[in-house]
């Protein structure tokens, strides 16, 4: 069955939604030359349902991976089962995998609401704006249950990828990983990995979470005519995923770390006790290059 896909338009950019697949981003582009500023996804790819096909979705209560089959919780261990066909473990939350409900809308602005009970009972809510060229993304939860939980948010936007793509997003360490994919230790930042300075993305695979950032992102590609100014709020982590031989890479915005629920001090993780909520914010502002 195709979804029913909702509409954003401003002066410069067109934005396509599928509120019923996780409330996620189809298409974003340039209205006068139909560029894509987020991976395009065809008719195929929104057939398929899977909001990893598409051009970005929210990460509700928590991004990534969670090892050992669940995570401890004030009032006890809270067990999590494996959410995807192509992975092990539980990952990127519950709210991507759930049909999200428009709560208002306009032109250039419209308002998603999830009510959710899984893992424990919380309200999400996505404010998508566009005004001249600038897609704003606010991202909310609301721990709804009796029982306090760790919460932690994310953005995952799927990005262009071309051989002169370039990227500046400073940071000062990065989690290295084992072969499940999770964080083993805090390590400084080999040069090829080093975005303090706009450079071009590695050719070997980089799947890793970095930290102390200030939230400012620079994607550059020249080869296809734009740059996009990206700046994160609640987000003192990016995830950096850039597949060998693809023609995308991902930078996400995420409150914590991967597998934070298991790190010494739950690392950017919330406890939210019942009523009370947490953030994230994500700017991205197209600039045509000269």
């Amino acid at each position: 069955m195709t979804p029913t896909l909702l509409e954003l338009k401003d002066q410069l950019t067109h934005l396509t939604l599928a509120p019923e697949l996780g409330g996620s981003i189809v298409n974003w582009s340039v209205r006068s030359t139909g560029q894509p500023l987020l991976r395009h996804s065809d008719a195929q790819a929104l057939h398929t349902g899977l909001p990893g096909k598409l051009g970005c979705f929210p990460l509700v209560p928590w991004s990534n991976r969670i090892a050992e089959g669940g995570f401890d919780c004030p009032d006890g261990w809270l067990a999590l089962t494996p959410n995807s066909l192509t992975d092990p473990l539980p990952i990127h939350g519950s709210a991507w995998q759930q049909a999200w409900q428009v709560v208002s809308r306009t032109d250039n602005e419209v308002v998603l609401q999830l009510d959710c009970s899984t893992p424990f009972t919380y309200r999400a809510r996505q404010r998508l704006h566009l005004s001249e060229g600038r897609l704003s993304i606010e991202l909310q939860v609301t721990h709804l249950d009796k029982n306090s939980a760790w919460h932690g948010l994310g953005l995952h936007p799927y990005l262009p990828r071309s051989a002169n793509t370039r990227l500046q997003a400073a940071a000062s360490q990065v989690w290295l990983c084992n072969a499940a994919k999770l964080p083993t230790r805090l390590d400084s930042i080999p040069s090829e990995w080093d975005f303090r300075h706009l450079k071009s993305l590695p050719d070997t695979l980089v799947d890793n979470g970095f930290c102390q950032w200030d939230g400012q992102c620079l994607i550059q590609q020249p080869d296809l005519g734009y740059e996009l100014q990206c700046e994160a709020s609640g987000s003192d982590y990016y995830l950096l995923y850039c597949p060998v031989g693809l023609g995308f890479f991902c930078i996400e915005p995420v409150s914590h770390p991967v597998n934070a629920h298991h790190l010494p001090g739950r690392p950017g993780l919330r406890l939210l006790e019942q009523g009370q909520s947490a953030e994230l914010g994500l700017s991205l502002q197209y600039r045509p290059l000269p």
